[in-house]
């Protein structure tokens, strides 16, 4: 299957089959397979009605459009897929059509289907961040030297490393990355528990099926079922959310420097990639396009999916009904956002002599700072700051460089060597710790140990 004209902004397509209409009805098909084998095997059911379900829960044939429609007057999917399937096994042995769905009820399918497809979702977007971050690291390390505008508020200020910024998005996504395998370890939870949350059907034995269904599935069986609590998927929709957000932070910053005024680095280019129907010189950031709709989409998702958590008593009325489709669309979105960035980093061209032309084209301006700092050692730093911006003035309305207008300021030149200010502009000179703030985000020192540090310091 392919992706739909209506998402082909949205998603990508390893999990727009995942999400597909075939691949859900599977889900939940599992884990009627699995109910019977795990009820099977503890002898509630008997072995044959358990393969008659199993022959019978192929998805392929079943009429999804016919499940869907149903499924909007019985308020769920899984009413009329169980009906569906009872009447294909009653096809095969009558007998063991009375066991389909032995002691479950419609959440226990739907909700433990989602946690199934999400089991499946995790190693493709964990894929694509780690083929982002070697991408990301390469650059980093490729570029520890190469010295580029600092900018604040969109304005130019002291010189960076685009080393350091790669670094920065790295280490950004690295912790993002931390959060959300545990919350999709978190997650990885079957649910069975019948009716009113208690799986009174199965009598002494629910505890028993629910272990062995969850061993069936390859999920985690918990302290109880979680009908009505739905914090473990809103941590992993937040941490999503979280991911996204920092993918379009590194999308945002390249869509800025792709810039043609500023021109530093680009997108891959390639044949229909990024091009214009109208404009033949175009090389558009399509990646960042990509990346930038789903940090637009998936917030209002995340603040959909917690309002609603606030669901009534053991069955909620709209709540859990709001959920599939918000998390199918979260996580559609974060893995675009990734394999979109992934495919940025790598064929990212970065053009160091513009960046050192545009930050030539302060006319050493963004050295003010540096000045000041040299200048306050011996006036106080109020008094330097006052010079500066006068000398600043000056260059702005003569054209002329820092460089040039401080040696004539006698309140300069009394405390400042004319050596150091012809020095001035040098950005290597003005880079402070970057190299060292790169090293420890490319190691990731800030996050070593973090929870025994924060135990430390209780003590």
């Amino acid at each position: 299957m392919g992706v739909r004209l209506m998402e082909s902004l949205a998603t990508t397509r390893p999990l727009a089959e995942l999400f597909s209409d075939q691949s859900v009805l599977q889900a939940m098909l599992d884990f009627e397979i699995a109910l019977a084998r795990a009820e099977a095997r503890l002898k509630i059911i008997p072995q044959s009605a358990a393969e008659a379900i199993a022959s019978a829960a192929r998805a392929e044939t079943f009429d999804g459009s016919a499940l869907s429609e149903a499924a909007l007057r019985a308020g769920t999917p899984a009413i009329p897929l169980v009906k569906a399937l009872t009447e294909r096994v009653r096809a095969q042995n009558p007998v063991a059509a009375g066991f389909v769905h032995w002691g479950a009820t419609s959440q226990d399918v739907t909700d433990t289907a989602l946690v199934l497809l999400l089991k499946k979702a995790q190693p493709i977007l964990e894929s694509d961040l780690e083929w982002l971050c070697q991408a990301l690291r390469r650059l980093a390390e490729e570029h520890t030297q190469t010295a580029m505008l600092g900018r604040t508020l969109l304005q130019p200020a002291p010189p960076v490393t685009f080393g350091l910024k790669a670094a920065g998005w790295l280490a950004a996504l690295q912790r993002c990355r931390k959060r959300l395998r545990v919350s999709f370890l978190g997650s990885l939870v079957v649910q069975l528990g019948g009716a009113s949350g208690t799986a009174a059907a199965l009598g002494e034995h629910g505890i028993a099926v629910g272990q062995a269904l969850a061993s069936e599935l390859g999920l985690i069986y918990p302290d109880a079922p979680w009908h009505t609590h739905r914090d473990r998927l809103a941590a992993l929709v937040c941490a999503c959310g979280v991911l996204t957000a920092s993918l379009g932070k590194m999308a945002r910053d390249i869509s800025l420097l792709m810039q043609h005024e500023v021109g530093e680095v680009a997108e891959p280019s390639g044949e229909c990639r990024g091009g214009s129907s109208t404009m033949p010189q175009k090389r558009n950031p399509v990646g960042c396009v990509a990346t930038l709709a789903s940090a637009s989409r998936v917030p209002g998702l995340v603040a959909t999916f917690l309002s609603s958590m606030v669901q009534e008593h053991e069955r909620g009325v709209g709540g859990g009904q709001a959920e599939w489709s918000t998390v199918a669309a979260v996580v559609q979105a974060t893995g675009l956002a990734a394999a979109s960035m992934a495919e940025v980093a790598e064929g990212l061209t970065v053009d160091a002599v513009r960046m050192r032309a545009n930050i030539d084209a302060t006319r050493g301006t963004i050295f003010a700072e540096r000045a000041v700092m040299m200048l306050a050692q011996k006036i106080g730093r109020n008094a330097a700051h006052k010079i500066l911006e006068e000398a600043t003035r000056t260059c702005s309305a003569q054209g002329r460089r820092l460089s040039e207008v401080l040696p004539e300021m006698p309140e300069v030149t009394k405390h400042i060597n004319p050596s150091a200010l012809r020095e001035l502009e040098a950005p290597e000179a003005y880079l402070g710790m970057a190299r060292e703030f790169q090293r420890r985000s490319l190691s990731g020192t800030d996050n070593t140990n973090f929870t025994s540090k924060i135990e430390e310091k209780k003590e």
